[in-house]
Order: structure tokens, then sequence, then C-alpha cells
């Protein structure tokens, strides 16, 4: 299983609206600009979240979209699924017929049951991780930047008074 663009551009888009939709309905001009994503691909994204009811689209002055359901109900895999990522990691696409013998008959390779295994772990944990947990990782490390900021500020104003400090 590989998780393409359209995955990860999904999940992150969802991120950026979910953080900024209190203010009201997100326009996909701002999402496209804020995370360097093509504008109609997001329209093609978004199209597909909407039928699925992960969101609401607003029509006319001050619309764009907002989340169909509380961030803490939808999860990582709700928007994979969404967005029709495959998320299997076997060669068959789990039809079980991944390996074809001499008699040309078709059948299970030997490693088709570690491949289904992976494929149900990974959709357990993508289940298991919903779009609020995500949030709250980008606000807890916008935060954790904006100190950082604000001592290299200190910082280097107390280095600067310092410095005046000595040569009087």
């Amino acid at each position: 299983m590989r998780l393409t663009t359209k995955g990860r551009f999904a999940v992150t888009a969802m991120i950026d609206l979910a953080l900024r939709q209190q203010s009201g309905p997100v326009t996909l001009a701002k999402i496209s600009q804020r995370q360097s994503i093509s504008l109609s691909y997001l329209e093609q994204l978004f199209g597909k979240l909407r039928r699925h009811e992960l969101v609401e689209s607003t029509r006319g002055p001050g619309g764009g979209y907002s989340l169909a359901r509380l961030a803490r109900h939808i999860t990582v895999a709700d928007i994979i699924f969404a967005v029709d990522e495959p998320m299997d990691a076997t060669n068959c696409g789990g039809r079980g017929d991944c390996k074809v013998d001499a008699d040309g008959r078709r059948g299970q390779c030997m490693t088709h049951e570690l491949w289904a295994t992976l494929s149900r772990k990974m959709v357990d944990y993508l289940d298991s991780v919903s779009l609020q947990d995500l949030v709250d990782q980008q606000r807890m490390r916008q935060l954790e930047e904006a100190a950082q900021k604000a001592n290299k500020t200190v910082r280097l104003h107390s280095e600067k008074n310092s410095d005046t400090a000595t040569t009087i």
C-alpha cells in the first residue's frame, strides 16, 4: 500500500479546514494558497468529500466549506476512503488471485495473508486517528513554534540590552 498524493492532500486540506472553520466557511482558494495545492485538484477532492458527507458547502459571498460533522467523528480512514484511495497492500487488490500456477489456475500467493493482514492493520490504525487528533497536534506544534519564536526574540532583546549596558 502506498498512500498517494490524493490521500495526503485530502487529509492536509481537511486539517486546514478544521483549524479555521470556527470563523465560518473556508474557501478552497485559501486552502490552496496556504497548502500549495492546486485549486482544481482541491475542487475534485472536495467534491468527493462532500458526496461522502464529510464536508458541506455554502454558496455565495462568504461561502466555502465546513465540516459536515464534528472533527472527532471523522477519521483519517474516512477521508482516505472518500477520495477513493485504495488501502490494500496485496498485489491482487485483495481478490486472492495473485498467483497463476502452471495449469493457468489462479490462487493466492504465499504472502497473500501477510499483505492482507498489513492492509487490515493500516485501516484499523487510520480508523483510530480522528481529524480532531490531527488538529490538536497541529495546534500544539503552532504553540511550540510561537513559544520558540518568542524565546528567541526575548534572548535577542536581552543580548542587545546587555551589549548597550557594557558600552555605557
